[in-house]
């Protein structure tokens, strides 16, 4: 459980790394703060307007990226 709120920079830091390492096809800052991220070529994007919802998003994709390297589900 956290014990602070999530941040801006935090959440641009952890999607710009998912970015680099080739864990998003798309990824975009927005003027306002907000993300607009998109997993795959044909996935729909979505846009992340809160650091909380940019973490979640952040959680989804840390969780698909270790199902796929250990090959079992969790």
């Amino acid at each position: 459980m956290r014990t602070t709120t999530a941040t801006r920079a935090e959440a641009d830091a952890w999607i710009t790394v998912l970015g680099r390492y080739g864990h998003l096809h798309h990824a975009e800052p927005g003027p306002d703060g907000a993300w607009t991220v998109q997993r795959t070529p044909t996935s729909t994007p979505r846009t992340l307007h809160h650091p909380v919802l940019a973490l979640d998003f952040v959680a989804e994709v840390l969780r698909d990226v270790r199902r796929d390297v250990t090959g079992l589900p969790r």
